[in-house]
């Protein structure tokens, strides 16, 4: 998720031929959960990695997720109907059981942030993001991407016109289970982005 300015952020759509106004947009995404405890050692985890360094930005506690899939702009009122598709595709899911294994720089040679790469060995996460990706194209509301799954979570973004030198140091690497998939707002501004979550779906034990 991007931080920059976005023009169409919480725009309405243009006037029809009759000169109403059209639903406001949303930018919307599907994301799993992570656990509180997770969440903490992972933050407490990157605070101390970026210690002294002022070229990175770093994520929000509150805002650290793995994302499913980045639906993008949709109108407001598609909102209801895109929850009952994702509610639809997670409803017999099984939750995935990931765990942290390294840090990886996004793009390589000059990162705009920094990620932490997540074992998906039961390959349950990267079914809820092909489920839900479905039925969201299913329903009209997303464009399969054609490049695979990566499960992973963002951790810092590289402050705008600077430098990032490699984060090298091992995340924790205990394994967690993700139960919970949500379909998010994200609130863009100059400080960075904002989640709001609309919808929370349970996954199978």
């Amino acid at each position: 998720m991007g931080t920059a300015r976005d023009p169409e952020r919480e725009r309405p759509t243009p006037r029809g031929r009759r000169g109403r106004l059209g639903s406001p947009r949303a930018r919307l995404f599907v994301a799993l959960e992570l656990p509180d405890r997770t969440r903490r050692e992972l933050a407490l985890w990157r605070d101390h990695a970026l210690g002294g360094r002022d070229d990175l930005r770093p994520v929000p506690e509150e805002a650290l997720h793995v994302t499913l899939v980045f639906i993008g702009h949709r109108p407001e009122r598609e909102i209801p109907e895109i929850a009952r598709c994702v509610a639809g595709a997670v409803a017999e899911l099984p939750a995935p059981t990931l765990r942290a294994t390294r840090v990886t720089p996004v793009p390589p040679r000059a990162p705009r942030l920094f990620a932490v790469d997540l074992a998906d060995g039961d390959g349950r996460a990267a079914a809820l993001a092909e489920a839900c990706a479905l039925a969201l194209a299913g329903g009209g509301f997303h464009e399969p991407e054609r490049r695979p799954f990566w499960p992973h979570l963002t951790v810092a973004r590289v402050k705008r016109d600077r430098r990032a030198a490699p984060l090298e140091s091992a995340p924790p690497g205990e394994p967690f289970v993700a139960s919970t998939v949500t379909l998010y707002r994200s609130h863009l501004s100059p400080r960075g982005a904002r989640y709001e979550p609309l919808e929370r779906f349970g996954l199978a034990s």
